[in-house]
């Protein structure tokens, strides 16, 4: 018995100095699973606007009012989402409002925004991610196109 107290004394502290080690290895595991979470929460975001913005614009008769429906549309929903983009595309493709009445058309909406990782994932990470997002809508084939 006095052999297990004895060992049990030479023990003392050893779990105090393994806490002090493992603690901040835990807090920057837990750190970067924050920042990765905010940084796809953002991707989601540029995502979003993207399908939105296609579907805005498939749902316009030309081409002028289809390019311009999908950027307004995109640019509100980043504003909308709380992301700050420090530099902002979007590009909306309208071919398929040339097609003949009748024939299968879509509309393709390109969404790029860079970001600041500071902004999106925890304050003091340096550098900047682009994230870029396209989603594809159809145009009803028998609706009428200017």
């Amino acid at each position: 018995m006095n052999v297990i107290i004895q060992r049990l004394r030479q023990d003392r502290g050893s779990l105090s100095l393994e806490a002090m080690i493992l603690l901040p290895v835990l807090l920057l595991v837990l750190l970067l699973i924050i920042a990765f979470g905010r940084i796809s929460s953002s991707g989601n975001a540029v995502d979003t606007a993207a399908r939105n913005a296609a579907r805005a614009a498939s749902l316009e008769r030309t081409a002028g009012s289809a390019r311009t429906a999908g950027e307004g549309v995109a640019r509100q929903v980043l504003s909308e989402q709380g992301l700050s983009c420090t530099g902002t595309s979007v590009a909306v493709s309208t071919a398929g409002f040339a097609a003949e009445l009748g024939e299968p058309a879509s509309t393709t909406v390109t969404v790029q925004c860079t970001v600041r990782l500071s902004d999106i994932g925890l304050p003091g990470i340096p550098g900047s991610k682009t994230l870029k997002s396209d989603f594809t809508s159809p145009i009803d084939s028998y609706r009428q196109r200017g």
